[in-house]
């Protein structure tokens, strides 16, 4: 009779594993838009990033970019889809699949709350250039709805705008009075980035964490993500980390764009320094979902790292970055 016990039990033991919600994983850094912001579709890039492309000024680098988004290199390249309806539902289709709950924001934020529910943290993101922004005064009406869990990708850098620029003083006080969260870009853009259309300024000593200092001594209470983790800028962004504790970091793009070896290496040295209770995973998908699940596997595959600490900056680090409740905690673990 115990021989018939094993069958049953191979019966029953799928319907356990797979009836278990994978892990949980917060995606500080997805953006809702159109399909073709990068660009006529389909584009892509290379997984693992092979390399740059050459370039010649006897003709605009947005030429070369588009070709080289156009004929992504490398074996197995990630492509986008050809319409925003098959983005978002194959966007969507990853979270629910692997259990992410993704910081979102974008022109298409509300069609992505309606299809995606509580897998969409709603955030607001003001237009690019600060001098298009609504005034203070409609910022916080719109945050004082609750929407909106986190303000950002506010990403002025790419018009050489400093974070300590006056005129973002007064939305930094709105931020820090309702204790919503600030998601900044300091780190890298696309490459020639201050060569392309409506983009101007977006200089190198942008990419530093120290540009965030004057505002975190300012607003000592608030809660700051630099998305992008200050790429290349490594030493500049361990100095704020010690200096700052309220300031985070979230590896968005750069854990898919850049080559795998140069992203270890990259966090890599933050973890050393000590500070991996203080990193965040962010893919920063765009018009690429597949991007999610290649950046995802740059932290798995990251020998460097424990499974603590893997946990930590797939998960742990972002739900007490957003100060989930231990009730949310305990659904995204199907618990």
């Amino acid at each position: 009779m115990k021989h018939l016990y094993f069958p049953i039990l191979l019966f029953f033991l799928p319907v356990c594993i797979y009836g278990q919600l994978p892990l949980p994983i917060i995606d500080m850094h997805l953006h809702a838009m159109n399909v073709d912001a990068n660009g006529p579709v389909p584009n892509g890039i290379g997984r693992g990033n092979p390399g740059y492309p050459d370039f010649d000024p006897e003709k605009p680098w947005m030429q070369t970019a588009m070709e080289w988004l156009a004929n992504p290199n490398g074996e197995n390249p990630i492509v986008s889809p050809m319409t925003n309806d098959e983005l978002r539902e194959q966007t969507l289709e990853i979270l629910k699949r692997r259990n992410i709950y993704g910081v979102t924001s974008g022109n298409r934020l509300d069609e992505y709350i309606e299809h995606g529910g509580e897998y969409v943290i709603p955030s607001w993101s003001p237009p690019t250039h600060i001098d298009n922004w609504p005034p203070p005064a409609e910022v916080r009406k719109i945050l004082e709805t609750g929407k909106y869990k986190v303000f950002g990708e506010v990403s002025f850098a790419y018009h050489g705008i400093s974070p300590c620029d006056p005129r973002f003083a007064p939305y930094l006080e709105i931020l820090e009075e309702l204790d919503i969260p600030l998601g900044i870009h300091i780190g890298t853009g696309p490459p020639g980035a201050s060569y392309l259309p409506g983009i101007n300024n977006h200089l190198g000593r942008l990419h530093s964490a120290f540009e965030i200092e004057e505002v975190a001594i300012r607003h000592p209470r608030l809660r700051i993500n630099l998305m992008h983790a200050g790429w290349p800028l490594a030493d500049h962004l361990i100095a704020v980390l010690y200096n700052h504790p309220q300031v985070y970091a979230d590896v968005g793009i750069i854990c898919y764009s850049l080559p795998r070896e140069a992203f270890h290496d990259y966090l890599r040295r933050i973890v050393q320094a000590g500070f991996h209770r203080r990193i965040m995973f962010g893919s920063d998908q765009m018009n690429w979902p597949a991007a999610i699940e290649e950046g995802i596997t740059a932290i798995e595959t990251a020998s460097f790292l424990t499974e603590e600490q893997k946990r930590d900056i797939l998960y742990n680090n972002a739900a007490r970055f957003l100060r989930l409740s231990q009730e949310e905690i305990d659904r995204h673990h199907g618990r």
